[in-house]
Order: C-alpha cells, then structure tokens, then sequence
C-alpha cells in the first residue's frame, strides 16, 4: 500500500499518473459503515482493473472549524487506520492536510482539483459524507460538479439494531465504557496503546500487581470500570484485566490511571510500549469500605475475566 501526504495546493506530479477508485472519507474508526465504502470501492476496482484510492485527512475538519479545548480523541491511530485500510485492500492512500486553504475550496474546486486531479473513474463515499459546505457539498450533489467524469456511489446507512454505525455513536459506546457495543459496531476488537511506566504499586501490596499504563496522546480510552483485556508485550498477547479508574478505596481525589493486572505474569516489563484489546466490560468502579472487600471483588473479577476468555476460546 502506498502513502502519499498531500498538502493543497500540491504538486500535480505527486498523483500517479493512472485511472482509480476513489474511497473518501474520514474514516475514525473504519468501523463497519465505512467498510461497506471501502468494500464497494475494492469491488469497483477489480471489475474495472485499476487501483483503489483512498482520500482521507491529517487530522479531523472540525478541528479547522470548532474551538477544541482539550486533545482530540481519536478512535484509531494513524498506524492502526493504516492497518485496516490495508486489510480493505487499499492500493493508494491520499492522507490529505485539512487547511483552511483547503476548507475554503468550493464543492466544484474541490471536486476539480481532487477527485477528478486523483484521475477518478468513480467516486465512493458514505450518503452523509460532504466534501465542502454541508449544505451543498453533498453526495446527492456530487453528479452535478462530476458532470459525467466519473461515477458517483453513495453508500447507504448500515444500521445495526435500528440506528446508524457511525463514529459519534461509537465513541458515545467506548466514553460509556460499553467496549462490547462498540466492538460490534466496529467489526473488530477495540485497541489502544500505550507505555508501561511505575505506578504507585498499590496492586502489589494485596496481591493483584499491575501494569500502569500512560496512554498514548490522542487516543480514546474506555470510561471508568473494569474490563476483559488483552496485552501485546513485545510479539506475545496475555490474557488479563484492566482497571480505568481513581482508586478512591485509597483516597480521594487521585488521578485517572489505566493498570493492568496480566493473568499468570510475573516480567519487569517497565519502558514496553504495549497494545491493549478490550474484549469485554465486565463492570463499573466501586468505592469499597476496606482493602478486604476490594481483594475479594478483585478475585471474582480474576475468575470472571478468564472464564471470559475460556467462553471466547471455544467459539
């Protein structure tokens, strides 16, 4: 799969010199909705015999055109939208620099300058998906600035239990700490990353030693609770449990921590850059009167995790 990074206005020589299928979109997440997009284009591309195209952005529009107080959070890194788009058999991604010289391009220019500029044969994208002004810069528009240079494909909403799987309604899941929900509507198991650094090794103490996970700049993690995980050390993955919490059982007013207890695991593994699946929520945080009830419930969230994992490794 081939990266170009385009910055408007760009140099024509950059774009390959040869016919595409073009995939536009975001995609935070290549969740199952944008598949459907990414499937069309692939299918387009081997019944016309040229390579899909990706066209997708540096970083999210809203940042161009809304105050965002705090980082954005995204639902995929870069490397792991790069991963799915190569698993969707992408040929060529276009990860384009969302300017304001490029948002002030009008649906025409746009289309002009990069879709027809990118030598599109066809254009796929989403039914809501806009490429300008949102009032104009539709897809239902699109056939009109096309003016029969390329075909327009609009994907329709794929629904799952009624509603739309889109990325607001997924990050809503994962911020609710409901990984389950939002692993089903992204067609794969939820991931982060992340450095194991030195905690305050409270879980040593009673039993339950963890690794204290910084997380990475711009990820999205999953809200306060505990949940069934699985961690990449190195080339390796273990099964374990995850806290995303505040240990008030200790205190109050402590900071937000992810830790991981990793199930039949005993390595320094301090400094790993590590990955972290999250296969299940297995329930919300509890303030606990004493150490005891906490070791207690620690236990049966140990035995619940595994028998998770032993239910998963029979399907």
């Amino acid at each position: 799969m081939q990266l170009i990074d385009v910055r408007y206005p760009f140099d024509e020589n950059l774009i390959p010199d040869e016919p595409v299928v073009l995939a536009m979109g975001f995609f935070d997440g290549v969740h199952k909705g944008h598949q459907q997009v990414l499937a069309q284009a692939r299918k387009l591309a081997d019944e016309k015999g040229v390579k899909m195209a990706i066209l997708t952005y540096d970083h999210h529009p809203t940042i161009v055109f809304k105050n965002v107080p705090t980082q954005f959070q995204y639902l995929t890194t870069w490397k792991r939208k790069q991963e799915v788009f190569d698993d969707m058999g992408a040929d060529i991604v276009y990860r384009v620099s969302f300017t304001s010289k490029l948002a002030k391009l009008t649906p025409q220019e746009f289309t002009d300058k990069f879709m027809v500029g990118f030598h599109a044969l066809a254009v796929v994208a989403g039914f809501d998906h806009t490429y300008g002004p949102k009032d104009t810069a539709t897809m239902e528009n699109l056939p009109k600035y096309a003016a029969g240079r390329f075909e327009v494909h609009s994907i329709p909403a794929f629904e799952v239990d009624g509603a739309k799987v889109g990325s607001t309604r997924i990050r809503a899941a994962i911020d609710g700490g409901m990984v389950d929900t939002a692993n089903e509507l992204l067609g794969y198991i939820y991931k982060t990353t992340g450095l194991v650094v030195h905690g305050q090794a409270i879980g040593r103490t009673i039993g339950y030693p963890t690794a204290n996970i910084l997380t990475t700049n711009g990820e999205r993690v999953p809200g306060v609770g505990v949940y069934a995980v699985r961690i990449k050390i190195g080339a390796a993955w273990y099964d374990a449990m995850a806290s995303v919490g505040y240990n008030e059982t200790f205190g109050e007013d402590r900071p937000k921590t992810v830790e991981i207890f990793i199930f039949d695991f005993s390595e320094e593994i301090y400094g790993e850059n590590v990955e972290v699946l999250w296969n299940h929520f297995l329930r919300g945080m509890v303030k606990f009167n004493g150490v005891e009830a906490l070791i207690d419930q620690l236990k049966a969230d140990d035995w619940d995790s595994r028998e998770y994992f032993k239910t998963l490794s029979k399907k």
